[in-house]
């Protein structure tokens, strides 16, 4: 009896080791044979405005990386001469002054990395026109990754259409670092 016991945990433990090594399961590629995107990673739903939030604010932090290391640089290799084309390739119609002004906040303020934190999309009305802005908080890090602060920008930006049938749309900004428009309080006539 005490011969048995002694060989039922070595009797459990053979028989649960040849029940484990018998499943066998399917190779790497097999899996991805019969894999498929519906099974792997299933759709997310977004309404438009979330679409767009969602595409400025990758954008806007695109640019924003860019630039900072651009602002780092020599500025006068070809890497980046390649970075600067990059950036002008994020706007509309590429304009230095918008550039310059850009750079000299970085270059202010020796910035090696920008975060945006939060982002919202809205437009204004001016006279007929729809604007479209983005008003976001930006964090600005040194080179040992230590925040100089956060602060709030705005950027104007504009989606054109490149094909009526299948809604697709380019993402340009037409200025960075804008400010909106403001309405004047003071009304037309005489001050005094």
């Amino acid at each position: 009896m005490k011969r048995i016991n002694n060989f039922l945990p070595l009797i459990i433990l053979l028989t649960l080791f040849v029940t484990c090594t018998k499943k066998t399961e399917a190779s790497d590629l097999d899996k991805l044979r019969n894999s498929n995107n519906t099974k792997s990673y299933p759709a997310v739903q977004m309404d438009s405005m979330q679409a767009i939030n969602s595409i400025t604010k990758q954008k806007v932090q695109e640019l924003l990386d860019l630039s900072t290391l651009y602002a780092s640089g020599n500025r006068n290799t070809e890497v980046d001469s390649f970075i600067y084309s990059q950036i002008e390739s994020y706007f509309h119609k590429p304009d230095s002054l918008t550039f310059k002004r850009m750079f000299k906040e970085l270059d202010s303020m020796k910035v090696k990395a920008a975060k945006v934190n939060s982002l919202n999309v809205y437009k204004e009305y001016y006279k007929k026109d729809t604007l479209d802005y983005a008003k976001f908080n930006v964090e600005y890090f040194d080179e040992k990754n230590k925040s100089l602060g956060s602060f709030e920008k705005n950027a104007q930006y504009i989606l054109l259409s490149t094909s009526k049938l299948k809604k697709e749309f380019k993402f340009y900004f037409l200025d960075f670092y804008s400010k909106p428009l403001t309405k004047d309080s003071t009304s037309v006539g005489v001050t005094k």
